[in-house]
């Protein structure tokens, strides 16, 4: 498939057809762009079928070289644009670095807004949840899905706020921008020009669009339960009474000259006082002065924490189970198109077998979805079937769309 450039090939992109893909209501195209092929089209809705939102996902560097917001603009002038930087991409069954992969979705009963709003600080971050949800709340708002910076973010507080302002029984899924296992610069897209501190997200509007959602993990606990002594909103500082960088270093050993990003191989589970679900932390940074971790969410003193490792094969498994969790609010309906966000320290873990909890999920979805996603700093859904959405890391979550 021959590559384009804006202003030249742009007719052919919206031209290009390859027969529908999905049920008889959504239609779904999907282009990836890399150094090698430029722009290539695998996937395109039917003739005439304009978009209404794309979403695309790619590395920072890609998404400059390719001009990816104006790429797209000219390509779809009717949709609304959002994306972010990642730690790699996923398009179909394939995981990329390097790359940018965007997937343009045509409605023919729902109706799509876009909000945006700055992110100020990692203290602003439930304001900017709440602003979001304000800018987005409907009687007939169905799903929210967003995207937000993946450093200078509280994620546990965006999501409060988003859950404060929208409907009740209206979910949201998402994930937090990446920057590979670098740590040092994550963007979101929203119309335009990348703004290093930002939240996107688009509302789905509508009665005949049906969403399906899981999050799954896979990792095993090892070492002793401990209290958390001493913790302010996502930053770290005791675990039983000590240090809690320099005890998470006593178990990285070796690993620990490489934090922060060797954290992501060892994340911490937690669970509240109070007998709540447990949630998956990963660190973002350290503080060596302060001897403390900062996490993508909050960490609630009083708690209890236990590290993390590894398995591989139950990495694979969550994933699946993670597709599964997504039919059952789809009933009888075939998903048209699956969003897959994962985190990078899974990424980092499978190595070479990383495709293999994509298949995973092409086997339990089936060939018709389409599916898209990246790889993040931090991943937002729903505790299973309920509509409470909470910040994971460490997951596998999955956004499933179908239109009837």
């Amino acid at each position: 498939m021959p590559a384009f450039t804006v202003g030249t090939d742009v007719d052919f992109l919206q031209g290009f057809l390859t027969g529908r893909r999905g049920n008889a209501a959504m239609f779904v195209e999907q282009t990836r762009w890399s150094s090698a092929t430029g722009w290539v089209v695998s996937r395109a809705p039917r003739q005439g079928a304009s978009a209404h939102v794309v979403l695309f996902f790619g590395a920072q560097e890609a998404i400059e070289s390719s001009r990816a917001p104006e790429v797209l603009r000219a390509a779809h002038p009717l949709a609304r644009i959002v994306g972010c930087s990642t730690a790699g991409e996923i398009s179909e069954t394939n995981v990329y670095d390097g790359s940018v992969v965007a997937t343009a979705i045509h409605f023919e009963h729902t109706v799509v807004r876009a909000a945006c709003q700055p992110l100020l600080s990692a203290e602003d971050s439930r304001a900017a949840g709440e602003r979001i949800a304000g800018d987005l709340a409907s009687d007939d708002l169905v799903h929210v899905f967003v995207l937000a910076e993946g450093l200078k973010v509280n994620g546990s507080d965006l999501v409060a706020g988003l859950r404060h302002g929208l409907p009740t029984g209206v979910a949201v899924t998402g994930g937090l921008a990446a920057d590979g296992a670098l740590f040092e610069k994550t963007s979101v897209y929203c119309d335009g020009e990348p703004d290093g501190g930002k939240v996107a997200a688009v509302g789905f509007y509508g009665d005949r669009l049906k969403i399906g959602y899981g999050s799954m993990g896979g990792w095993d606990t090892f070492g002793p339960e401990r209290l958390v002594t001493r913790a302010e909103g996502n930053v770290l500082y005791e675990l039983d009474g000590s240090s809690a960088l320099e005890l998470y270093k006593t178990y990285l050993g070796s690993h620990a000259a490489d934090l922060p990003a060797s954290g992501l191989l060892f994340p911490l589970s937690l669970r509240g006082a109070s007998g709540d679900p447990g949630i998956v932390r990963t660190i973002l940074g350290i503080d060596e002065a302060a001897g403390s971790l900062v996490f993508a969410g909050d960490i609630p003193q009083g708690g209890y924490a236990r590290l993390m490792k590894a398995n591989v094969d139950r990495l694979i498994d969550g994933a699946s189970g993670a597709a599964t969790s997504c039919h059952v609010p789809l009933a009888s309906s075939l998903p048209s198109l699956g969003i897959l966000i994962s985190c990078v320290g899974r990424k980092l873990v499978l190595k070479q077998r990383t495709e293999e909890e994509v298949e995973s999920v092409r086997a339990v979805l089936g060939d018709e979805a389409v599916l898209s996603g990246f790889y993040s700093y931090g991943e937002i859904a729903p505790f299973a079937s309920s509509t409470r959405c909470e910040l994971h890391n460490q997951t596998m979550t999955i956004t499933t769309f179908t239109e009837e």
